[in-house]
């Protein structure tokens, strides 16, 4: 119950203050669409050269700013629209390519039910066909479906603790591993997903403009 109030309080006062910060928390170049979606100032924008800055309305969004916890991500999927997540709850906001309409995906977890989880970091990976997303207080990693139905933990070697941002990694050979970055760690999945390996390296997830692939 603490847990929970303290999340709240967090994210309301991001939601009091944010309006206070000059600089954008999170972007994400979309460059095939020739936009970049930005998180700043408490919202989601859509930015587009020759055109005004547009807002895009996230229904009852709530996350909780720095120090408290890493900023939201933002993520593309298979067909060009745009995923958003919260830090503080287990739910995303989907934006339509075409139409830019919002549609709210809460997500059912299949495992720390009696914790505030959130995601401090999303991707989506093509050879896998879903989405992988980090909760950096809890160093926990998470497999999503790609209808963002349910969110199945990942087994770790280690926790991820603090990650704010991932990537997925592009390989030069051939290998039954799929590879994640996180935390400038490798995170290398066991072929049925449900297990991952942590372990040093030199990959970038590049935490404010990410533009991780979907390999």
């Amino acid at each position: 119950m603490k847990s929970k109030i303290f999340w709240f309080s967090a994210a309301v006062m991001l939601l009091a203050f944010g309006n206070a910060a000059a600089e954008p928390f999170r972007s994400r170049a979309q460059p095939e669409r020739a936009r970049t979606w930005v998180i700043d100032a408490g919202e989601l924008f859509l930015e587009q050269a020759g055109q005004p800055r547009r807002a895009i309305t996230l229904p009852d969004w709530q996350w909780a700013g720095q120090p408290y916890a890493c900023v939201p991500d933002i993520a593309l999927g298979p067909r060009g629209e745009v995923v958003v997540t919260s830090n503080v709850m287990p739910v995303l906001w989907k934006v339509d390519p075409e139409t830019l309409k919002v549609s709210v995906h809460r997500l059912e977890l299949d495992s720390d039910t009696d914790k505030d989880v959130g995601f401090s970091g999303l991707v989506y990976s093509a050879r896998n066909g879903a989405y992988f997303a980090v909760s950096g207080p809890h160093g926990s990693l998470w497999r999503i479906d790609p209808l963002l139905r349910r969110a199945q933990k990942v087994g770790l070697s280690q926790s991820l603790r603090g990650a704010c941002a991932m990537s997925v990694q592009r390989q030069a050979r051939p290998s039954v591993f799929s590879r994640l970055c996180v935390r400038g760690e490798s995170v290398s999945l066991a072929p049925d997903q449900r297990s991952a390996y942590v372990q040093s390296a030199g990959c970038s997830s590049n935490a404010f403009a990410l533009i991780g692939g979907s390999q």
